[in-house]
């Protein structure tokens, strides 16, 4: 299949709503080669809510790009690569997406297959209101949230700059295929990266409330984290085939 390589825009806001989790219950989400990535003994898993601008293949002018919003459901792990190195980034569990132009062209021209989704948002630089339901009905989100200087008392990061370390090194992102045959690979690459900390008044995510993935107590909420206007390229990353952990 012939896919375009780089794909460019603006990341006009992105929030990760972070819950810290039992490893052992993350690692039962997981396909093989990956093991949770740990802070402060937790696994991290969340829920990225990204708003996109001027969308396109980098030939293309930002004139012509589009924009959507976006929520992906990701866990941060770890792996070996075939040499032995050990490798960071994050395992996307669903993407869901309200534009046409992701949903059809995501895992065809471009890694990420998306679910078609609706999106309520109030953002006015400061207080963020956001929901978020799924066409299929098996998503649903809500998260209400203002900008502040650090992060919440109990969070797993002990600093701001910490949680900002932590996933920086996350950007490059796997996740499972229609075929399930193999895991398809997309690398964020932005131009520049600053991160500032949300008061968290509400959130929750359909995904996080499941007992079947998640016994009662073993996902907490753990903090918020906001980037703004930033310049990226998405760019493809190698497949591999798709194992599942036993």
């Amino acid at each position: 299949m012939v896919r375009l390589p780089k794909i460019r825009g603006i990341i006009r806001r992105r929030v990760l709503v972070n819950w810290r989790v039992d490893p052992a219950v993350v690692q039962r989400l997981l396909p093989a080669p990956f093991v949770p990535k740990l802070q402060g003994g937790y696994a991290v898993a969340g829920v990225c809510l990204i708003r996109l601008e001027q969308i396109r293949p980098r030939f293309v002018p930002a004139a012509l790009g589009v924009a959507s919003e976006n929520a992906a459901h990701r866990i941060a792990v770890s792996w070996r690569d075939e040499q032995g190195a050990i490798r960071e980034g994050v395992y996307i569990v669903r993407r869901d997406t309200d534009s046409r132009f992701n949903h059809w062209l995501g895992g065809r021209l471009f890694p990420g297959e998306h679910h078609p989704a609706r999106f309520q948002v109030r953002d006015d630089g400061s207080a963020i209101d956001l929901s978020m339901r799924s066409l299929d009905g098996e998503v649903e989100i809500e998260l209400a949230a203002r900008a502040q200087t650090v992060l919440p008392a109990g969070s797993c990061f002990g600093t701001l700059e910490q949680a900002s370390a932590f996933f920086q090194t996350g950007s490059l992102g796997y996740s499972e295929t229609a075929a399930r045959h193999h895991l398809d690979g997309v690398r964020l690459v932005t131009d520049g990266w600053s991160v500032g900390a949300l008061a968290v008044e509400r959130a929750r995510s359909m995904f996080f409330e499941d007992a079947t993935r998640f016994p009662p107590g073993s996902a907490e909420l753990d903090s918020a984290l906001v980037m703004r206007d930033l310049a990226h390229e998405w760019q493809s990353a190698p497949s591999f085939p798709l194992e599942r952990a036993s």
